[in-house]
């Protein structure tokens, strides 16, 4: 049984800053994809989509009757996945990186411990092998068209800051250079939407049970469109103030 680790961020998305991360999404989940293009993950986990362990329904139950079926499996573990279900006391609940975002536990090595004494107590032998690539999917060569990327954000910045702009960033917004306030940057922050119809093709893939209650389902429902566009499919991008 393998388990490999995610680094995805608490939101399931991570932003434009992987190397060659321009050829595809602006916003990227990165489990989600990893699992839907090796075709050969037998379960995704991820923040957006909540599971338990125990129980029937269970993720343990699900790895138990796909071990007895196939002999293997392989688990995706997103970043933030199941941090509720750890010790809401562990100092790291608290803490905060140089960037202001939340210290996350280490859910890999929790869940596969977790994993290691569940069948030990139904004495059931697996062996299970933990991954952890944590940021080496950043780490490959830069391609011409990031480093085009990279010096468009560069020199658009320059430029808005010449102009007098203030408290904004520069960015791709269909496909066109823009400037972008912080605060909209911020205010909310980019999650998969499970009801979507990516995250059932990856449910299709995987075949894995989505864990999920009516309950849940219900307030996925009510959330509002993602990417922050309105109900025409328009991104609402406001105006940056100058100073």
């Amino acid at each position: 049984m393998s388990s490999p680790k995610i680094v995805n961020a608490p939101g399931g998305y991570i932003l434009q800053d992987v190397p060659h991360l321009i050829d595809y999404l602006p916003d990227l989940p990165i489990a989600m994809y990893a699992t839907l293009a090796s075709r050969d993950v037998d379960c995704c986990l991820i923040p957006e989509s909540p599971f338990y362990l125990e129980g029937e329904g269970g993720l343990f139950e699900y790895i138990e009757k796909r071990l007895k079926e196939h002999g293997h499996m392989v688990i995706v573990l997103a970043e933030g996945a199941g941090q509720e279900m750890m010790t809401k006391s562990m100092e790291s609940n608290t803490l905060e990186d140089a960037s202001g975002n939340k210290v996350l536990k280490d859910v890999g090595l929790w869940l596969s411990q977790s994993i290691k004494d569940h069948f030990k107590k139904i004495k059931m032998v697996m062996n299970l092998k933990y991954i952890d690539p944590t940021y080496m999917i950043r780490a490959i060569p830069s391609n011409a068209a990031d480093n085009v990327y990279c010096t468009l954000l560069a020199q658009s910045a320059v430029h808005g800051a010449m102009a007098g702009y203030t408290g904004y960033t520069s960015g791709l917004v269909h496909g066109r250079q823009t400037y972008i306030p912080f605060y909209r940057i911020t205010e909310k922050q980019n999650s998969v939407v499970i009801t979507d119809r990516m995250w059932a093709r990856l449910l299709s893939s995987t075949n894995q049970p989505s864990f999920l209650g009516p309950k849940h389902v219900s307030e996925e429902n009510k959330e509002t469109p993602p990417n922050g566009e309105n109900c025409n499919g328009v991104v609402d991008i406001p105006q940056v103030t100058k100073e």
